[in-house]
């Protein structure tokens, strides 16, 4: 446990404490020795299957948060969800199954263990046999599937005899566990009886009597203006004063009077009256604030055949809650008496005219929101869903299997679409299932590639069909940094919306789940110092289930400033060098009142930081990702001109301070562009949706008396109100918008059939100041996109009149990798920029190394020109109307687009069974797949030391070790170029993947993978990592004979780390994992990530290479294609260069010699 961070350290001690070291009680039976709860195995058993439950349900991945040390190994269930988060593992585990790191079950190691799904695990070294201690082990719980609620059944009768009163409907969860199901199981409704006989508060007053009120938010604030009523009476009986009080007389104090309440911006309020003696009542009335709806739950796309019937669902949240829904079908409004709908869209006995497009919208009093939208496929009788026969898909085979001087060959080993499939005969998902079947491969067959001195194998597509899909689980990882200094964000919390889903770890990383149906993933990472601003991002992710890796700037907050509640404050909005202020914020004296809306007069500590858009850098720190809905329920961008964030707090003491109205200056001589004085209004974040939503508009300053200045500048004046919100914006709604078609590519000769998948683009949108097109004023807006397999499509501002009217900046990052875009210098060549002429010349494309080849290559410049209707030179991209999406993410390779590269491209992947690592639902299932579980994805690179002139290619061959069912077989080669160190010259180094020891796909039997490590080139080995040498020796059986010119080994099952010079990373995603094993194995830690090479820290294996003469070939050839006579030289040339070190250093020599005696 040394090497978790402190917090973590202590928190795993408590959960011990609490849960592993206590008896458990009677009511939570543990199972010992090799039981755990749920179906029993056999000693060496494989693990059930999904099949083998009755209730639907699946395993997580492995957790290992405790190593064996002081009392035992402790995995409790409560240490797991602290550092993993608590979405890693179900509320209410199945079953959990316990395996040592060699993958053993206890009853094989002879160890007693405990195992409770609801606690975790844990094994004492006193309850062991003697001279045994309790082995590594690491642990998975079995977790059912969401499940989903039943019909809802029939009202009740409504309740009481007379008047209003409520009835009440069920539905029942199928779940054995009752309360798994998301939502209420009871809802209630308003009903009315005939009036009750006797007085009521219309006819019967009470003159001596008193009410007493309170109108007030939820978090205490009172709120004055509010017009009070009576149900029974007409009109507004009351308004609220200062103090959000009213006084209400002649309500008799035991009536229980329904008061109502109202404010503009707030959603209504009820209450009822409460006698609080003879002659008075009290009633207090909750106001929420007008919040507009957002969509928590989106339609999803179906596949059905004709006659089945399908269901949509769609849910929004807002206040007050959406309770009106709309649906459309390819646009057009279905009729809601004809289909009876609501949040639930049902279609029965489907026809083929039914198939297209369907959204929904929901709207509540403070405005509406669209959905995505998902499409239906209905499928005729008979016609199948799947195409049996595969479709094409190339893959590169090794540079010695194809014709010598013909460049690189490919093989087509065949694709199954990603498609979903219909619903079993009989079968129909209800609201809320994820498609269950889909297009995967049925049949793989054996084929054999003749390349130089070896045969190649290789695992083709044979066959498609229908069959249950993997889960697709949506995958984001990374890290969040300072944006100045680079230093990590420790342990801040991570929210998901409103819900609190975990923390960063002592070096910032995170790791997310993206929930189910989610289109908008927003994330606010809060600061436990509160030294930097609560960052609130949209991360993009991969929603067919791929990891994607994201670097989150924090922005530091501004040293806090003494302020004088009695009197007015100014403070600066924008302190950049020679630039003045954008404006100001001006709070007046006595605007500061405590949360309970009391006045406060002591000093104010003010921390006001603003993002200055004039300020290049302060784009990747930005918060959200400048969005709002418009009035027509549709996500729209907005143009910003700053955003501030507003920290108020008591002097010496933590306590929140409120504050309005305030008011915000801006000077209009920094709106330069046309129409946008006019446009420009004022916005707060609602960091529970990442959306910005309208506080106030802008009004010219009026001067109330001349001012004598050297020149007279017009400021735009907005208000606000500095409450539950802090943070704002100086926003423009913009409707000049287009998409950017960019592909990324594994090198520069940007092969079609070598796209890269999950690569981040980014898109700054640039203001240029008039006349230096490159020469960027500030930036107005930026976006994200996620490359899948045809690219990304991203938004940008445009313009048809002026192309320079907006510019753009354009990155791209894969993991820590900036990859590079095609080259501009000296002029742009349309082959290799992927646009033709005259658009190329038009659009301005330069890298940002164009005017200094000093400078970075990790971007380019453009304008972002809105492609005329009717040319067809401009009608292909890479630029395409806002209308246009569709087609631009459908369009081909051919057409026009931009193109990212990868710098680390010099290396090579190729596996037996192939697998498309941005793809999992790729994943087949066989006993060479080099990723045996579709559901955890382990990682294993060693890191290679090489002293020599230059760069070297080594390679990795990896072939079944110990399991008597692939001994021998290939499971895939593994090449990776050596990086040179910086500091070291002549010395290089190389992270190179090899195939993980472990379970194979059948988890029936471990193997530990045949790594065999050889540099190309004359190369020797001369030392290897004397830990890793010694656990090799300690954990038999070893190597076959070893070559003097490579180095083999059987791969260790545990995960060891970089005092080996082995770096493993296990995650949900194949891509993520490899990109932190490599940032890591550059790093030379087992905690670290670096992009530049230290070749002299944490490496396994050292070889020393040299050049051979002039028209020898290497010794990787040599061995290639004679490996007995390549042996014949090395020895023969380390024989002449041992006699000539006898020669050199005599006396040296004898004294080992007599040392090994």
């Amino acid at each position: 446990m040394a090497s978790l961070p402190p917090l973590l350290c202590l928190f795993v001690v408590v959960a011990h404490l609490a849960g592993a070291r206590v008896t458990p009680p009677p009511e939570e039976p543990t199972a010992t020795a090799w039981g755990f709860e749920g179906p029993s195995l056999r000693p060496g058993q494989s693990s059930p299957a999904l099949e083998d439950w009755e209730e639907a349900s699946e395993w997580t991945s492995w957790f290992n948060v405790d190593h064996p040390g002081g009392d035992g190994d402790f995995e409790s269930l409560a240490a797991i969800r602290f550092y993993y988060g608590p979405a890693r593992v179900c509320p209410r585990p199945l079953a959990l199954e316990a395996r040592t790191t060699d993958w053993a079950l206890p009853s094989t190691v002879g160890e007693r263990v405990h195992l409770n799904p609801t606690r975790g695990f844990w094994c004492l070294n006193r309850e062991q046999p003697r001279g045994r201690r309790c082995s590594n082990y690491h642990v998975r719980f079995r977790c059912p599937l969401e499940a989903t609620w039943g019909a809802w059944g029939p009202w009740s009768p409504c309740s009481g005899s007379c008047g209003p009163g409520r009835r009440l409907r069920r539905r029942r969860c199928p779940s054995p566990a009752g309360d798994a199901c998301p939502g209420r199981p009871l809802e209630a409704q308003k009903c009315v009886r005939p009036t009750c006989p006797g007085c009521s508060s219309k006819t019967c007053k009470c003159p001596d009597h008193i009410l007493l009120g309170l109108v007030v938010t939820p978090s205490g604030r009172p709120l004055p203006g509010a017009r009070v009523s009576l149900r029974d009476w007409s009109g507004t009986v009351a308004i609220t004063d200062a103090h959000g009080t009213f006084r209400m007389p002649g309500v008799c104090a035991s009536s229980r009077a329904n008061v109502s309440a109202q404010r503009d911006g707030f959603s209504a309020g009820l209450g009822q009256a409460q006698a609080n003696g003879s002659m008075s009542a009290v009633v207090t009335v909750v106001l929420n604030k007008l919040e507009k709806p957002y969509l928590v739950k989106h339609p999803e796309a179906r596949v059905q055949e004709a006659g089945q019937n399908v269901t949509f669902c769609c849910k929004a949240s807002g206040t007050p809650m959406p309770k009106k829904y709309s649906w459309f079908h390819n646009g057009t409004l279905l009729d809601r008496q004809e289909h009876r709908y609501g949040a639930h869209l049902e279609l029965r006995g489907l026809r083929p005219d039914q198939a297209g497009t369907y959204h929904c919208k929901a709207w509540n009093d403070a405005g509406t929101v669209r959905s995505g939208t998902a499409r239906l496929t209905v499928l005729a009788p008979g016609q199948p869903a799947c195409n049996p026969q595969p479709q094409e898909h190339l893959i590169k085979l090794p540079d010695d299997c194809g014709q010598p001087g013909s460049g690189p060959t490919y093989l087509d080993v065949g694709l199954c679409p990603d498609t979903l499939c219909p619903s079993p005969t009989g079968s129909s998902p209800r609201c809320g299932d994820a498609g269950s079947r889909c297009c995967s491969v049925r049949r793989l067959q054996t084929r054999e590639i003749h390349c130089s001195n070896y045969v190649l194998p290789v695992k083709v597509v044979a066959e498609c069909g229908c069959q249950k899909c993997l889960p697709r689980r949506g995958l984001v990882r990374g890290r969040v940094l300072a944006s100045d200094s680079g230093e990590p964000l420790s342990f801040a919390q991570i929210l998901l919306g409103q819900e609190p889903i975990g923390f960063t770890s002592y070096q910032g990383d995170f790791t997310i789940e993206v929930p189910p149906s989610t289109q908008r993933l927003v994330v606010t990472f809060v600061d436990p110092s509160g030294e930097f601003m609560d960052t609130v991002k949209v991360l993009p992710f991969d929603p067919r289930g791929g990891g994607v890796y994201h670097d989150v700037k924090a922005m530091r907050k501004k040293a806090p400033i003494i302020l004088d509640a009695s009197e007015s404050n100014t403070i600066p909005l924008g302190e950049l060098e020679d630039e003045a202020p954008l404006g100001e914020l001006v709070l007046p004296a006595g605007a500061f009142r405590r949360a309970d809306g009391e006045p406060y007069t002591g000093a104010v500590e003010a921390r006001v930081t603003f993002v200055d858009p004039r300020d290049l850098t302060s784009a990747a720190a930005a918060p959200s990702d400048l969005r709002f809905v418009d009035s027509d329920g549709e996500l729209a961008p907005l143009r910003t001109y700053g955003m501030f964030s507003v920290d108020l707090r008591a002097a010496g003491s933590a306590e929140l301070l409120h504050a309005g109205p305030v008011a915000v200056r801006v000077n209009a001589g920094q709106i330069r562009m046309a129409g946008h004085v006019e446009a420009l209004k004022l916005w707060s974040l609602n960091p529970d949706t990442g959306l910005w939503e309208e506080e106030s508009g802008f009004q010219r300053e009026e001067s109330a008396a001349p001012r004598v200045r050297r020149e007279e500048r017009v400021f735009l004046v907005g208000n606000v109100e500095i409450r539950e919100r802090r943070l704002f914006n100086l926003d423009v709604p913009e409707r000049r918008r287009c998409f950017v078609k960019v592909r990324a590519y594994a090198n520069d000769k940007f092969t079609p059939n070598e796209q890269v998948e999950g690569v981040v683009v980014t898109l700054v949108n640039l203001e240029p100041a008039p006349g230096f097109s490159a020469n960027p004023r500030a930036w107005g807006r930026f976006d994200s996109a996620v490359t899948g397999p045809n690219g990304a499509c991203l938004p940008a501002f445009c313009d048809a009149d002026r192309p320079d009217a907006y510019t753009a900046l354009v990155t791209a990052t894969l993991g820590g990798e900036e990859l590079e875009p095609a080259p501009s210098r000296p002029r742009p060549l349309p082959a290799t920029v992927g646009v033709a002429q005259p658009l190329l010349d038009k659009l301005g494309y330069q890298r940002t190394d164009h005017d200094d080849p000093a400078l970075k290559r990790n971007g380019f410049r453009i304008n972002l020109a809105k492609p005329r209707p009717g040319d067809p030179a401009e009608a292909n991209g890479p630029v395409y109307p806002w209308r246009s999406l569709r087609e631009c993410q459908e369009a081909p390779v051919t057409a026009s687009h931009f193109r990212f590269a990868r710098v680390e491209a010099d290396k090579y992947e190729y596996n037996v069974v192939p697998f498309r690592e941005g793809a999992p639902a790729s994943w087949t299932g066989d006993l060479l797949a080099w990723w045996p579980n579709p559901q955890e994805f382990r990682a294993c690179f060693l890191k290679v030391k090489i002293q020599g002139p230059q760069e070297y290619m080594v390679r990795a061959h990896n072939a079944g070790g110990s399991h008597p069912r692939t001994q021998g077989q290939l499971y895939g080669l593994r090449d990776a170029r050596s990086v040179r160190d910086p500091e070291r010259p002549g010395t290089s180094a190389a992270c190179v993947e090899f195939k993980c020891s472990g379970m194979l796909f059948d988890q029936r039997q471990v193997d530990r993978t045949l790594v065999t490590i050889m540099p190309q080139g004359s190369c020797r080995r001369v030392a290897v990592n004397g830990l890793l040498r010694d656990y090799l020796a300690r954990h038999p059986p070893t190597a076959p004979a070893d070559d003097p010119a490579a180095f083999s080994m059987l791969a260790p099952l545990d995960p060891l780390g970089h005092n080996y010079g082995v770096y493993t990373v296990t995650d949900q995603s194949p891509r993520l994992a490899k990109e932190i094993a490599i940032g890591r194995c550059f790093d030379g830690s087992s905690d670290g990530f670096s992009r530049e090479m230290k070749a002299d820290a944490g490496t396994a294996v050292t070889f020393q290479c040299r050049e051979p003469p002039a028209g020898r070939p290497s010794l990787f050839q040599r061995l290639l294609e004679s490996p007995a006579t390549a042996l014949g030289d090395i020895r023969r040339e380390m024989g002449a260069a041992a006699r000539a070190q006898a020669q050199a250093t005599g006396p040296l020599l004898t004294r080992r010699g007599r040392a090994r005696q």
